[in-house]
């Protein structure tokens, strides 16, 4: 059990399970942010968060998911370490993209940027959400009227589109990467996974920073416009 967590092999099936694992939740996540730019969008949206926000499989699955996060941004960075130990010389001349992609060797550093974004924005919104829930009226808040308040800011909405640009670079490796891991990666469906990926690698990021920029610039009916039904 303790070589899961030391071995060189044991690191990349940890990191292959908890990908396959944070890819599924991207997919949940962004069909609910998707929900905005429905007809009646505010109410599908706030009526999803609501569901995420109370349902008892839905809320234990967060912590399994947190420490999915956790355990996968760790064991990235000691590969990166691993690996860079195993060469404490660098090379005299790079051999750069010729031995593989530049964002491939740089899966540290985008983990990296990709963890400050994650701490920005479960400051903003899933923070302040549970705090409201546990130790505030009981309710979760409005979030849709959260995110239409925070990304007013154009530094923020700035951060959270690098973040997702990272985000994307991230999974053009990881995606494929995750499934080479687990040993599904094979040449029979190895073109099928690659355009999954890719495709997968820039829908998604598009459709997050689609959402903070929209609501910079106006694009989607103000908080203000939602009556609930009674």
């Amino acid at each position: 059990m303790k070589k899961i967590f030391t071995s060189s092999i044991g690191k990349k099936l940890v990191m292959g399970f908890t990908g396959v694992f944070l890819i599924s939740f991207l997919i949940v996540h962004c069909y609910i942010n998707a929900l905005v730019f429905l007809p009646n969008g505010i109410e599908k949206y706030l009526a999803a968060g609501h569901f995420m926000g109370t349902n008892f499989i839905v809320r234990t699955m967060e912590v399994g998911l947190m420490a999915g996060i956790i355990l996968h941004i760790v064991q990235g960075l000691m590969l990166t370490v691993q690996n860079r130990s195993k060469r404490p010389v660098a090379y005299n001349v790079a051999p750069g993209n010729k031995s593989s992609k530049w964002y491939s060797r740089s899966m540290g550093l985008l983990g990296t940027l990709i963890l400050l974004f994650l701490v920005l924005h479960l400051t903003h919104f899933w923070m302040p959400n549970r705090y409201e829930q546990h130790f505030g009226t009981g309710h979760e808040i409005n979030l849709y009227e959260k995110m239409e308040l925070v990304f007013q800011n154009p530094w923020i909405v700035l951060v959270y589109v690098l973040g997702c640009i990272s985000l994307a670079w991230h999974l053009i490796h990881g995606f494929w990467s995750a499934f080479q891991t687990l040993g599904l990666y094979t040449p029979k469906y190895a073109a099928l996974i690659k355009g999954i990926g890719m495709a997968f690698s820039i829908i998604v990021p598009l459709i997050f920073i689609a959402m903070p920029v929209a609501f910079h610039f106006g694009w989607l009916p103000p908080s203000s416009s939602y009556v609930p039904a009674h």
